[in-house]
C-alpha cells in the first residue's frame, strides 16, 4: 500500500468509525472466506458492518477518534464490527455465528462509549430481541390486569351477597 491509499483507508475507517457507537473488535483467524461472507451478510442484515483491518491503520483511525481503550487489543487478524445505534442485533450476530463456527473471538467491544470485555458481549448477544422483551411485559401487564379485574369482580360479588 502506498503511503496516499494507506490515509484514504485511515480516513474512511475513521468516517466509519465515528458513525458507528458499539463497536466489537473480533479475531477473525480459522474463518475461511465463504464463511467471512456469511458472517457479512449476517451481520448487514443486522444493520452492521463488518471491516477486517490492518492494525496499524486502525489504531491511527480509533486514535483519530478518540478511542484509545480499544488500541492495546490490536493484534493479529483483527475485524471490526461496527453497529449502528443497536449494540444488541451485531453482538447476537457475532454470538450466533461463533456457537455455530467456534469463531470469531470477540476481543473486546465498546458499547455506548466504554469497553466491555468479551463476556459482556456474549450476554448482550444472549438477550432475546426488543420485539420479544416487549411482548414479555406487554403479558406482565395483561395478567396483572387480570387479577385486578378478578380482585375487583370478587369484590362487586361479596357486596351483592351481603346487600341480598
Amino acid at each position: 500500500m502506498s503511503k496516499t491509499e494507506r490515509q484514504a483507508s485511515v480516513a474512511a475507517l475513521t468516517e466509519r468509525l465515528s458513525q458507528s457507537r458499539h463497536i466489537y473488535v473480533t479475531d477473525f483467524s480459522g474463518l475461511n472466506v465463504q464463511k467471512l461472507t456469511e458472517l457479512r451478510r449476517r451481520l448487514r442484515a443486522a444493520g452492521a458492518r463488518y471491516v477486517v483491518v490492518k492494525n496499524t491503520l486502525a489504531q491511527r483511525a480509533l486514535e483519530a477518534n478518540r478511542i484509545a481503550e480499544l488500541g492495546q487489543h490490536l493484534a493479529g487478524p483483527t475485524g471490526l464490527v461496527l453497529a449502528g445505534s443497536d449494540p444488541l442485533p451485531a453482538a447476537k450476530v457475532i454470538s450466533d455465528f461463533a456457537r455455530e463456527h467456534q469463531k470469531p473471538a470477540v476481543r473486546i467491544g465498546l458499547v455506548d462509549g466504554k469497553p466491555v470485555d468479551p463476556a459482556f458481549v456474549k450476554r448482550l448477544g444472549e438477550l432475546p430481541s426488543r420485539e420479544v422483551l416487549y411482548a414479555r411485559l406487554a403479558g406482565c401487564f395483561n395478567g396483572l390486569l387480570y387479577q385486578v379485574v378478578g380482585a375487583l369482580e370478587a369484590l362487586r360479588e361479596k357486596r351483592q351477597a351481603e346487600a341480598s
